[in-house]
């Protein structure tokens, strides 16, 4: 499962890419807008700028942008940041790999190689999908359930 502070990461930096260009955004309306903690949305975004996310402008007009277009932001990155490895199981993960304390063979071990398929399924899904993707589905669900 996804932690909140993803969830609350993704849904942040979706409404940064819906303001793409339009100029820096308060922490304080992207808090009430998307019903996220204040406090804990200064820790994400600033998290989000020291990774190379996020510009952020003080004083007047002030608040945070992307500074990566939108496309150019994937969900395994962001899931990568908050949450380490994607697998479900630490000697099936590829950047934060552990060796399995049960199997003297993990290359012998049928769980392992299944739970590896979900894995890189995953990873693949994750890492074809941006902002600007969420964006188009968003879109996309609106006109199907608002036909009007």
């Amino acid at each position: 499962m996804l932690s909140k502070k993803v969830q609350y990461a993704v849904v942040a930096l979706t409404k940064l890419a819906r303001e793409y260009d339009k100029g820096p955004v308060l922490i304080r309306d992207i808090a009430l807008q998307q019903k996220i903690p204040k406090k804990f949305l200064e820790v994400i975004l600033l998290e989000l700028k020291n990774s190379g996310y996020l510009g952020s402008k003080k004083g007047k007009g002030g608040g945070y942008y992307l500074i990566k277009h939108p496309s150019e932001i994937n969900l395994a990155d962001i899931i990568r940041l908050f949450d380490g490895a994607i697998a479900l199981l630490p000697c099936a993960t590829f950047k934060y790999y552990e060796s399995c304390p049960f199997h003297k063979n993990e290359n012998t071990c049928g769980f392992r190689s299944i739970i590896k398929e979900v894995r890189n399924q995953t990873v693949k899904i994750l890492k074809n999908n941006t902002l600007e993707d969420i964006l188009k589905k968003e879109d996309e669900l609106i006109k199907k359930n608002n036909p009007l």
